[in-house]
């Protein structure tokens, strides 16, 4: 049998089914795929709360959709840091990733195209959810690597500790479930 947590964020309510993380730690699934009343209210919402910005970047792949929204709301670009480097990403820059929703090691890239895009420029990185920061340091890494400058650190949710935390402009908490 399912358990939820019932989320509120943007005027809207949202059943989160929870999953196991460890024997100790269950999380509540926020995924916003398909999601499009949420998408579009939510990164209306936190457009409000943020500072300028000249270009949009969010890790693959499930903040693609609020990225791709806010970039529609804005009339700024986005670009995605990818997880793997594909054919057509010269000279890609690289660092490494260890999430909480992830099992092992991994990469975010840059293209030589997205770097020379967001070089000099304020970029806002967006999340779906920052929960223990690892992500977000990592594409914090990237943009500073690409010689870009750090706008904000946005995402529609923070999870556990990350709540806590004054470098990050979030909709609303969610909370870890300790067993």
């Amino acid at each position: 049998m399912s358990e939820f947590y019932t989320l509120k964020i943007a005027g809207l309510e949202r059943k989160l089914e929870k999953f196991p993380v460890s024997d100790k730690l269950d999380i509540a699934a926020f995924i916003i795929f398909g999601d499009v009343e949420l998408t579009v209210k939510a990164s209306e919402e936190l457009l409000k709360k943020l500072p300028e910005f000249d270009v949009i970047i969010t890790p693959e792949a499930k903040s693609i959709p609020i990225a791709y929204e806010m970039s529609r709301q804005s009339g700024k670009p986005y670009i995605i840091a990818r997880k793997g480097v594909k054919v057509y990403m010269r000279n890609p820059l690289s660092v490494s990733v260890n999430s909480i929703t992830t099992q092992n090691e991994q990469h975010l890239y840059l293209g030589e195209t997205e770097v020379n895009m967001i070089k000099g420029k304020k970029v806002l990185i967006v999340d779906d959810v920052i929960s223990t920061g690892e992500s977000l340091t990592a594409v914090r890494n990237l943009i500073t690597a690409a010689g870009a400058i750090e706008a904000a650190s946005c995402a529609f949710l923070a999870e556990g500790d990350a709540a806590d935390r004054d470098d990050i402009i979030f909709l609303e908490k969610l909370p870890l479930f300790f067993k």
